[in-house]
Protein backbone atom coordinates (compact mmCIF):
# COMPACT_ATOMS: atom_id res chain seq x y z
CA UNK A 1 0.00 0.00 0.00
CA UNK A 2 1.29 3.48 -0.87
CA UNK A 3 -1.20 5.41 1.28
CA UNK A 4 0.36 8.21 3.33
CA UNK A 5 -0.91 8.36 6.89
CA UNK A 6 -0.47 11.16 9.41
CA UNK A 7 1.50 10.88 12.63
CA UNK A 8 -0.69 10.09 15.61
CA UNK A 9 -0.10 13.52 17.13
CA UNK A 10 -1.74 15.04 14.03
CA UNK A 11 -4.69 12.67 13.79
CA UNK A 12 -8.42 12.74 14.41
CA UNK A 13 -9.53 9.22 15.34
CA UNK A 14 -13.00 7.69 15.67
CA UNK A 15 -13.30 4.70 18.03
CA UNK A 16 -16.52 2.72 18.47
CA UNK A 17 -17.12 0.62 21.55
CA UNK A 18 -14.93 3.13 23.37
CA UNK A 19 -16.07 2.65 26.97
CA UNK A 20 -14.78 -0.84 27.66
CA UNK A 21 -12.02 -3.31 26.85
CA UNK A 22 -10.00 -2.81 23.68
CA UNK A 23 -11.83 0.40 22.75
CA UNK A 24 -11.21 1.96 26.16
CA UNK A 25 -7.56 0.94 26.19
CA UNK A 26 -7.05 2.28 22.66
CA UNK A 27 -8.73 5.59 23.54
CA UNK A 28 -6.49 6.10 26.57
CA UNK A 29 -3.30 5.13 24.72
CA UNK A 30 -4.22 7.32 21.74
CA UNK A 31 -4.89 10.23 24.08
CA UNK A 32 -1.41 9.86 25.56
CA UNK A 33 0.01 10.29 22.05
CA UNK A 34 -1.85 13.48 21.27
CA UNK A 35 -4.68 12.10 19.12
CA UNK A 36 -7.91 14.08 18.86
CA UNK A 37 -10.69 11.65 19.64
CA UNK A 38 -14.29 11.00 18.62
CA UNK A 39 -15.55 8.32 20.99
CA UNK A 40 -18.74 6.36 20.42
CA UNK A 41 -20.61 3.85 22.57
CA UNK A 42 -24.16 3.16 23.71
CA UNK A 43 -23.70 4.38 27.29
CA UNK A 44 -23.84 8.21 27.32
CA UNK A 45 -22.92 8.47 31.02
CA UNK A 46 -19.81 6.32 30.58
CA UNK A 47 -18.79 8.37 27.54
CA UNK A 48 -19.14 11.60 29.50
CA UNK A 49 -17.05 10.19 32.34
CA UNK A 50 -14.32 9.02 29.96
CA UNK A 51 -14.31 12.34 28.12
CA UNK A 52 -13.92 14.22 31.41
CA UNK A 53 -11.01 11.96 32.38
CA UNK A 54 -9.21 12.71 29.11
CA UNK A 55 -10.02 16.42 28.94
CA UNK A 56 -8.37 16.94 32.31
CA UNK A 57 -5.18 15.80 30.57
CA UNK A 58 -5.65 18.31 27.76
CA UNK A 59 -7.05 15.89 25.18
CA UNK A 60 -9.55 17.16 22.59
CA UNK A 61 -12.53 14.77 22.76
CA UNK A 62 -15.99 14.59 21.20
CA UNK A 63 -18.49 11.91 22.20
CA UNK A 64 -21.48 10.35 20.46
CA UNK A 65 -23.96 8.03 22.17
CA UNK A 66 -24.65 5.62 19.36
CA UNK A 67 -25.67 2.06 18.52
CA UNK A 68 -23.42 1.01 15.63
CA UNK A 69 -26.13 -1.30 14.32
CA UNK A 70 -28.22 1.80 13.57
CA UNK A 71 -27.20 3.56 10.34
CA UNK A 72 -28.52 6.93 11.50
CA UNK A 73 -26.47 6.73 14.70
CA UNK A 74 -23.30 5.92 12.74
CA UNK A 75 -23.93 8.79 10.33
CA UNK A 76 -24.16 11.04 13.40
CA UNK A 77 -20.70 9.87 14.50
CA UNK A 78 -19.26 11.00 11.18
CA UNK A 79 -21.18 14.27 11.30
CA UNK A 80 -19.95 15.11 14.82
CA UNK A 81 -16.36 14.34 13.82
CA UNK A 82 -16.57 16.67 10.82
CA UNK A 83 -18.30 19.45 12.74
CA UNK A 84 -15.84 19.31 15.64
CA UNK A 85 -12.54 18.60 13.88
CA UNK A 86 -13.15 19.05 10.15
CA UNK A 87 -11.83 15.64 9.11
CA UNK A 88 -11.27 12.00 10.12
CA UNK A 89 -7.82 10.38 9.79
CA UNK A 90 -8.50 6.97 11.35
CA UNK A 91 -11.76 5.15 11.99
CA UNK A 92 -11.65 2.10 14.30
CA UNK A 93 -14.66 -0.25 14.17
CA UNK A 94 -14.25 -1.98 17.51
CA UNK A 95 -17.74 -2.42 19.01
CA UNK A 96 -18.70 -6.06 19.44
CA UNK A 97 -20.37 -8.58 21.73
CA UNK A 98 -20.76 -12.35 21.93
CA UNK A 99 -23.21 -15.09 22.87
CA UNK A 100 -22.05 -18.31 24.55
CA UNK A 101 -24.17 -21.39 23.97
CA UNK A 102 -25.10 -24.07 21.46
CA UNK A 103 -26.48 -22.60 18.25
CA UNK A 104 -29.71 -24.55 18.66
CA UNK A 105 -30.29 -23.09 22.13
CA UNK A 106 -29.80 -19.40 21.29
CA UNK A 107 -32.93 -17.42 20.45
CA UNK A 108 -33.30 -15.96 16.93
CA UNK A 109 -33.50 -12.42 18.34
CA UNK A 110 -30.16 -12.89 20.10
CA UNK A 111 -28.57 -14.28 16.91
CA UNK A 112 -29.85 -11.26 14.98
CA UNK A 113 -28.78 -8.73 17.63
CA UNK A 114 -25.24 -10.11 17.67
CA UNK A 115 -24.96 -9.79 13.88
CA UNK A 116 -26.48 -6.32 13.97
CA UNK A 117 -23.65 -5.14 16.22
CA UNK A 118 -20.69 -7.22 15.11
CA UNK A 119 -21.24 -7.30 11.35
CA UNK A 120 -23.62 -4.52 10.40
CA UNK A 121 -21.89 -2.22 12.88
CA UNK A 122 -18.64 -2.73 10.96
CA UNK A 123 -20.40 -2.29 7.61
CA UNK A 124 -22.12 0.90 8.76
CA UNK A 125 -18.93 2.32 10.25
CA UNK A 126 -16.75 1.37 7.29
CA UNK A 127 -19.04 2.93 4.69
CA UNK A 128 -19.42 6.08 6.76
CA UNK A 129 -15.65 6.28 7.19
CA UNK A 130 -15.03 5.83 3.46
CA UNK A 131 -17.61 8.50 2.63
CA UNK A 132 -16.04 10.98 5.04
CA UNK A 133 -12.36 10.22 4.36
CA UNK A 134 -12.04 9.28 0.69
CA UNK A 135 -12.36 12.83 -0.66
CA UNK A 136 -10.77 14.60 2.30
CA UNK A 137 -7.18 13.39 2.29
CA UNK A 138 -7.77 9.72 3.03
CA UNK A 139 -6.68 7.83 6.12
CA UNK A 140 -6.87 4.47 7.84
CA UNK A 141 -9.89 2.22 8.32
CA UNK A 142 -9.23 -0.39 11.00
CA UNK A 143 -11.73 -3.18 11.61
CA UNK A 144 -11.46 -5.47 14.61
CA UNK A 145 -11.91 -9.09 13.63
CA UNK A 146 -10.73 -12.04 15.69
CA UNK A 147 -8.79 -15.25 15.57
CA UNK A 148 -12.22 -16.76 14.88
CA UNK A 149 -12.31 -14.78 11.62
CA UNK A 150 -10.23 -17.70 10.31
CA UNK A 151 -11.28 -20.59 12.57
CA UNK A 152 -14.77 -21.08 14.00
CA UNK A 153 -15.22 -22.38 17.53
CA UNK A 154 -18.13 -24.23 19.14
CA UNK A 155 -20.28 -22.45 21.75
CA UNK A 156 -19.62 -19.12 20.03
CA UNK A 157 -20.90 -20.13 16.62
CA UNK A 158 -22.70 -16.93 15.68
CA UNK A 159 -19.84 -14.80 16.98
CA UNK A 160 -17.50 -16.83 14.76
CA UNK A 161 -19.86 -16.35 11.82
CA UNK A 162 -19.96 -12.59 12.38
CA UNK A 163 -16.18 -12.34 12.45
CA UNK A 164 -15.90 -14.47 9.28
CA UNK A 165 -18.33 -12.01 7.68
CA UNK A 166 -16.30 -9.03 8.90
CA UNK A 167 -13.21 -10.51 7.27
CA UNK A 168 -14.97 -11.06 3.93
CA UNK A 169 -16.50 -7.59 3.93
CA UNK A 170 -13.19 -5.94 4.85
CA UNK A 171 -11.28 -7.77 2.11
CA UNK A 172 -13.89 -6.94 -0.53
CA UNK A 173 -13.97 -3.28 0.47
CA UNK A 174 -10.17 -3.11 0.42
CA UNK A 175 -9.97 -4.48 -3.12
CA UNK A 176 -12.62 -2.08 -4.38
CA UNK A 177 -10.84 0.91 -2.84
CA UNK A 178 -7.46 -0.22 -4.18
CA UNK A 179 -8.94 -0.63 -7.66
CA UNK A 180 -9.85 3.06 -7.73
CA UNK A 181 -6.60 4.13 -6.01
CA UNK A 182 -8.52 5.61 -3.08
CA UNK A 183 -6.17 7.10 -0.46
CA UNK A 184 -7.30 4.68 2.23
CA UNK A 185 -5.50 1.96 4.16
CA UNK A 186 -7.80 -0.90 5.25
CA UNK A 187 -6.60 -3.13 8.08
CA UNK A 188 -8.17 -6.17 9.72
CA UNK A 189 -6.91 -6.81 13.26
CA UNK A 190 -7.31 -10.39 14.51
CA UNK A 191 -6.75 -10.66 18.26
CA UNK A 192 -6.44 -13.91 20.14
CA UNK A 193 -8.26 -14.15 23.50
CA UNK A 194 -7.89 -10.78 25.22
CA UNK A 195 -8.27 -9.97 28.93
CA UNK A 196 -11.27 -7.64 28.69
CA UNK A 197 -14.88 -7.67 29.86
CA UNK A 198 -15.74 -9.75 26.77
CA UNK A 199 -17.00 -12.81 28.66
CA UNK A 200 -18.80 -10.70 31.27
CA UNK A 201 -20.62 -8.68 28.60
CA UNK A 202 -21.60 -11.76 26.57
CA UNK A 203 -25.08 -13.31 26.69
CA UNK A 204 -24.79 -16.73 28.26
CA UNK A 205 -26.89 -19.83 27.62
CA UNK A 206 -24.54 -22.24 29.43
CA UNK A 207 -24.87 -23.61 32.96
CA UNK A 208 -21.44 -22.18 33.81
CA UNK A 209 -20.11 -18.65 33.43
CA UNK A 210 -18.28 -18.17 30.11
CA UNK A 211 -14.49 -18.07 30.01
CA UNK A 212 -11.84 -17.36 27.41
CA UNK A 213 -9.47 -20.15 26.34
CA UNK A 214 -5.77 -19.58 27.01
CA UNK A 215 -3.39 -18.15 26.03
CA UNK A 216 -4.85 -14.77 26.99
CA UNK A 217 -3.22 -11.48 26.08
CA UNK A 218 -3.41 -7.95 27.49
CA UNK A 219 -5.65 -5.40 25.71
CA UNK A 220 -2.70 -3.02 25.42
CA UNK A 221 -1.24 -5.31 22.74
CA UNK A 222 -4.32 -4.83 20.56
CA UNK A 223 -4.33 -1.08 21.18
CA UNK A 224 -0.67 -0.88 20.20
CA UNK A 225 -1.42 -2.79 16.97
CA UNK A 226 -4.32 -0.44 16.19
CA UNK A 227 -2.20 2.65 16.75
CA UNK A 228 0.61 1.22 14.63
CA UNK A 229 -1.79 0.48 11.76
CA UNK A 230 -3.14 4.03 12.07
CA UNK A 231 0.30 5.28 11.00
CA UNK A 232 1.62 2.42 8.85
CA UNK A 233 -0.62 0.71 6.28
CA UNK A 234 -1.05 -2.99 7.14
CA UNK A 235 -3.34 -5.54 5.52
CA UNK A 236 -3.77 -7.91 8.47
CA UNK A 237 -2.45 -7.88 12.01
CA UNK A 238 -2.56 -10.98 14.24
CA UNK A 239 -2.39 -9.98 17.90
CA UNK A 240 -0.81 -12.82 19.83
CA UNK A 241 1.18 -15.65 18.33
CA UNK A 242 -1.70 -18.00 19.17
CA UNK A 243 -3.97 -16.17 16.72
CA UNK A 244 -1.52 -16.67 13.86
CA UNK A 245 -0.90 -20.29 14.84
CA UNK A 246 -4.62 -21.09 14.90
CA UNK A 247 -5.11 -19.38 11.53
CA UNK A 248 -2.15 -21.11 9.86
CA UNK A 249 -2.97 -24.51 11.30
CA UNK A 250 -6.64 -24.32 10.38
CA UNK A 251 -5.76 -23.43 6.80
CA UNK A 252 -3.23 -26.25 6.47
CA UNK A 253 -5.01 -28.94 8.53
CA UNK A 254 -8.70 -28.10 8.90
CA UNK A 255 -9.77 -31.58 9.92
CA UNK A 256 -7.16 -31.89 12.65
CA UNK A 257 -8.09 -28.48 14.01
CA UNK A 258 -11.75 -29.53 14.09
CA UNK A 259 -10.62 -32.35 16.37
CA UNK A 260 -8.54 -29.95 18.45
CA UNK A 261 -11.49 -27.60 18.90
CA UNK A 262 -13.83 -30.44 19.84
CA UNK A 263 -11.30 -31.73 22.35
CA UNK A 264 -10.62 -28.41 24.08
CA UNK A 265 -13.13 -25.63 23.44
CA UNK A 266 -16.19 -27.12 25.16
CA UNK A 267 -14.26 -27.23 28.44
CA UNK A 268 -12.07 -24.14 28.10
CA UNK A 269 -14.99 -21.80 27.42
CA UNK A 270 -16.69 -22.69 30.71
CA UNK A 271 -15.52 -21.42 34.07
CA UNK A 272 -16.10 -23.34 37.33
CA UNK A 273 -18.66 -20.71 38.39
CA UNK A 274 -22.33 -21.61 38.05
CA UNK A 275 -24.44 -19.18 36.04
CA UNK A 276 -27.00 -17.49 38.28
CA UNK A 277 -30.57 -16.65 37.23
CA UNK A 278 -30.99 -13.06 36.09
CA UNK A 279 -27.40 -12.72 34.95
CA UNK A 280 -26.79 -9.35 33.23
CA UNK A 281 -25.16 -8.94 29.83
CA UNK A 282 -24.56 -6.24 27.22
CA UNK A 283 -26.06 -7.85 24.13
CA UNK A 284 -29.17 -5.68 23.74
CA UNK A 285 -28.21 -2.74 25.99
CA UNK A 286 -25.04 -1.56 27.77
CA UNK A 287 -24.24 -3.08 31.15
CA UNK A 288 -23.47 0.06 33.16
CA UNK A 289 -21.91 -1.90 36.01
CA UNK A 290 -19.04 -2.98 33.76
CA UNK A 291 -18.43 0.16 31.67
CA UNK A 292 -15.06 1.93 31.84
CA UNK A 293 -13.25 -1.32 32.58
CA UNK A 294 -10.60 -2.65 30.24
CA UNK A 295 -9.66 -5.86 32.01
CA UNK A 296 -11.56 -8.66 33.68
CA UNK A 297 -8.76 -10.20 35.73
CA UNK A 298 -8.64 -13.73 34.36
CA UNK A 299 -7.84 -16.89 36.28
CA UNK A 300 -5.16 -17.64 33.70
CA UNK A 301 -1.85 -15.92 33.16
CA UNK A 302 -2.19 -12.84 30.95
CA UNK A 303 0.62 -12.24 28.45
CA UNK A 304 1.70 -8.61 28.51
CA UNK A 305 3.88 -9.00 25.41
CA UNK A 306 3.77 -10.85 22.10
CA UNK A 307 7.09 -11.19 20.32
CA UNK A 308 5.26 -12.47 17.23
CA UNK A 309 3.00 -9.42 16.96
CA UNK A 310 5.79 -6.95 17.68
CA UNK A 311 8.03 -8.53 15.05
CA UNK A 312 5.29 -8.89 12.42
CA UNK A 313 4.24 -5.26 12.73
CA UNK A 314 7.70 -3.88 12.23
CA UNK A 315 9.25 -6.36 9.79
CA UNK A 316 9.34 -6.68 6.01
CA UNK A 317 7.63 -9.32 3.85
CA UNK A 318 10.44 -11.88 4.21
CA UNK A 319 10.47 -11.79 7.99
CA UNK A 320 6.67 -11.89 8.07
CA UNK A 321 6.77 -15.04 5.91
CA UNK A 322 9.32 -16.61 8.26
CA UNK A 323 7.17 -15.76 11.26
CA UNK A 324 4.19 -17.32 9.50
CA UNK A 325 6.27 -20.44 8.89
CA UNK A 326 7.10 -20.56 12.58
CA UNK A 327 3.40 -20.32 13.43
CA UNK A 328 2.65 -23.16 11.02
CA UNK A 329 5.39 -25.27 12.60
CA UNK A 330 3.81 -24.67 16.01
CA UNK A 331 0.46 -25.72 14.58
CA UNK A 332 1.98 -28.90 13.14
CA UNK A 333 3.52 -29.71 16.52
CA UNK A 334 0.15 -29.20 18.17
CA UNK A 335 -1.54 -31.45 15.60
CA UNK A 336 0.98 -34.24 16.24
CA UNK A 337 0.26 -34.07 19.97
CA UNK A 338 -3.45 -34.19 19.22
CA UNK A 339 -2.99 -37.20 16.92
CA UNK A 340 -1.13 -39.03 19.68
Amino acid sequence: MSVKLRKLSEQVMVITGATSGIGLTTARMAAERGVKLVLAARAADALDELASELRVKGVAVATVAADVGNIADVERIGQVAMERFGRIDTWVNNAGVSVFGRLEDVSPEDHHRLFQTNFWGVVNGSLEAVKRMKTRGGGALINIGSEVSDRAVPLQGMYSASKHAVKAFTESLRMELEKEDAPLSVTLVKPAAIDTMFAVHAKNYMDKEPALPPPIYAPELVADAILYAAQHPKRDVFVGGASKMISAGSRAMPGLFDRYMRATMFKQQKSPVTTLPGRRDALHAPDHTHELRQRQGMRHHVAENSLYTKASLRSGPLMTALLGGGALFAALTLSRRLAR
